[in-house]
């Protein structure tokens, strides 16, 4: 408050001093008018004081009747606590002082990040979901009638979020809302808004949710660790199944290779037993043909191939020297 009279007694003095200037038009009359003002001080003390206060009191009206409003904000004027304008364009406006008083309100996109909370899915499993919303007063002066305040209308915003989410979700298996590749969290969050938007309409809040997103989807801290002990075991108990699974194929096919090699086997030992019977038995056709052609040449034949069976290493035999079977050893 000194400083404001300071600086009105500045402005009074400087102004006293121009007025003499265009009445003279010379910079002596400036110095004869802040001579002037200074005099005002010393001998006129109570004029000048009245004159003071004159001055400062239309400085206070002045500045009671006008206010600014900015492009991002709401001015709510209010009269006796009743709302009786909402100002919304930018610029210099009056209002009527000590009477009227000024509110304001954003009038551009809010961010509310709403309290992380637990709900059951439609498969009864407890989950912990985290959303924010981004919301927006449409209406200053419904919202101010119907939630009064901005940390108000936040508060209820959240419960109609909770209450929705809580709704949405119940309906959907826990997989649906955490795996990502089958998850349809875009299209939930589309029916959310809607609905949430229908009932801040019906309330008439005046404000309105441009979007609601969630943040995250876990589980809840009290039941994670026996969650995650089930899952290993569902994993390992898996895990053996397909193991034992994998032992059975693997014994099935262990089993039909080594029937399908006996059975190759017994084949190629029938065919080569085949072979060899065909070839004796050709060979016994031979063997007639010739004996038939020549008896003393093929019985001299078999005789010589017979010695060289029996006389392999040089043995000792004996036998009768008119024996049938020594004639051709010993040359007789």
């Amino acid at each position: 408050m000194y400083k404001t009279i300071m600086i009105v007694l500045v402005i009074l003095i400087l102004v006293i001093g121009f007025i003499k200037k265009r009445q003279s038009n010379s910079f002596s009359a400036v110095e004869s008018g802040i001579s002037e003002a200074f005099s005002l001080m010393k001998g006129k003390g109570k004029k000048f004081g009245i004159l003071v206060s004159v001055v400062i009191l239309a400085l206070i009206i002045l500045s009671s009747s006008t206010y600014i409003n900015v492009p991002t904000n709401f001015s709510i004027v209010r009269q006796f606590g009743k709302i009786v304008s909402v100002v919304d364009s930018p610029g210099l406006n009056f209002k009527i002082p000590f009477i009227q008083s000024v509110s304001r309100l954003p009038k551009c996109t809010l961010l509310y990040d709403v309290p992380p909370a637990e709900i059951n899915t439609l498969d009864k499993k407890r989950i912990l979901v985290d959303y924010y919303a981004i919301w927006q007063i449409t209406e200053p002066q419904k919202m101010i009638e119907t939630l009064r305040t901005q940390q108000a209308a936040e508060n209820r915003l959240g419960d109609i979020i909770y209450s929705n989410i809580r709704t949405e979700l119940g309906r959907l298996n826990f997989d649906q809302i955490i795996n990502l590749d089958t998850s349809s969290r875009d299209d939930f969050d589309v029916v959310v808004r809607s609905k949430i938007n229908e009932v801040l309409k019906q309330n008439a809040s005046g404000i309105k949710l441009v979007d609601v997103k969630m943040k995250r989807a876990d589980l809840p801290a009290t039941n994670e660790q026996s969650v995650y002990t089930r899952m290993i075991s569902e994993r390992e108990s898996k895990a053996q199944e397909y193991l034992s699974q994998g032992d059975a194929e693997a014994m099935k096919i262990k089993a039909e290779t080594d029937r399908e090699v006996g059975e190759m086997l017994a084949k190629v030992e029938r065919e080569a037993k085949e072979i060899v019977a065909e070839g004796e038995k050709e060979a016994a056709r031979i063997y007639n043909e010739a004996y038939g052609k020549d008896p003393e040449f093929f019985e001299l034949y078999l005789t010589l191939d017979s010695y060289k069976t029996t006389l392999n290493g040089e043995p000792v035999i004996i036998i009768p020297s008119k024996s049938p079977y020594a004639k051709y050893i010993m040359g007789y």
